[in-house]
């Protein structure tokens, strides 16, 4: 299993730092945030170039040195989409997941994007690690608070995604609706590829075809989400980046959402799959969505440009 974490983490854009000193740091940043005015670029320079794992070292020191709460320091001295970004930098990924989906439920009406994204996304054993996080975390369930905030063959197959059943299940068809909805919450990314490839013999079109002209709105989207993540991960995060930038406005919170998660994961994959869909590439894309030491932090999670 190590080894594995090992062979995903090199497809990140974010590594960890090999000359690590969590005192060092610590005083670094102390340093640019004391004082008349913010060393911003000092934060980000830094915060970038660790790892996850490394910033939660760096949180305690800080807290060893001075006494203080690292997160709370830099709140009261940065603001707005920068904060945001930095403040998910320095969570850890679990509890990132955890505060975004709650939030996603108990903000006013239903994120079901977030919600949508996050267990289309994750492997059965994130998810599961999720749940036991938010049930220590809130002391509710997962699955009946989304349970009460969502409704019908929606709500199904989240429940079905959060119990995190991906083996084969003997159910009972009914609709095309319950048939989608039992194949694709209870099998494994693998399996569901072969499925893919066979209903495409027998159909003659791709899955992707039936679930849009089946389905609507949010159901739709998480079908069409967890057809997607079976098919590739990084191709659907692309996808989720680029619908983020494309057109008028930008999607910030899936952005700042996606770079911070994505970061040390498969960003280098993201990338190149963004370079199929997109006539830009994600580098030129965020520098022309975004501004200031937003715009810097997030070209440096990025990592690089694929011209």
């Amino acid at each position: 299993n190590n080894h594995f974490s090992i062979l995903q983490a090199s497809r990140g854009t974010v590594k960890a730092s090999g000359n690590f000193n969590a005192n060092e740091d610590a005083e670094t940043l102390y340093k640019a945030m004391k004082g008349l005015g913010t060393d911003e670029d000092a934060i980000l320079q830094l915060l970038t170039s660790r790892s996850n794992t490394q910033r939660q070292q760096i949180k305690a020191a800080y807290k060893t040195l001075h006494g203080k709460d690292l997160v709370s320091d830099l709140k009261g001295e940065l603001g707005g989409k920068f904060e945001t970004l930095i403040v998910g930098l320095m969570t850890a990924p679990l509890a990132y997941d955890v505060t975004s989906l709650r939030n996603a439920i108990k903000g006013a009406g239903t994120d079901e994007k977030v919600l949508v994204e996050i267990l289309a996304s994750r492997t059965a054993q994130q998810v599961k690690d999720i749940v036991a996080a938010y049930r220590e975390e809130y002391d509710d369930s997962l699955e009946e608070d989304i349970a009460g905030d969502t409704s019908g063959h929606f709500k199904r197959l989240l429940v079905i995604l959060l119990q995190a059943l991906f083996k084969a299940g003997e159910q009972k068809f009914g609709t095309d609706e319950q048939q989608f909805i039992t194949i694709l919450g209870n099998r494994s990314a693998e399996h569901l590829r072969k499925v893919f490839d066979a209903y495409m013999k027998l159909s003659g079109y791709e899955i992707e075809e039936s679930i849009q002209r089946e389905t609507s709105g949010s159901l739709r989207d998480l079908l069409l989400a967890v057809v997607k993540c079976a098919r590739s991960v990084p191709a659907y995060f692309a996808e989720t980046l680029y619908y983020s930038m494309k057109g008028a406005g930008t999607d910030d919170q899936t952005l700042i959402r996606v770079m911070v998660t994505r970061s040390e994961v498969d960003m280098l994959d993201i990338r190149s799959e963004f370079r199929k869909i997109s006539p830009k590439s994600l580098h030129a894309m965020i520098m022309g969505d975004t501004g200031g030491d937003y715009r810097k932090a997030l070209l440096l999670l990025c990592g690089g440009d694929d011209a």
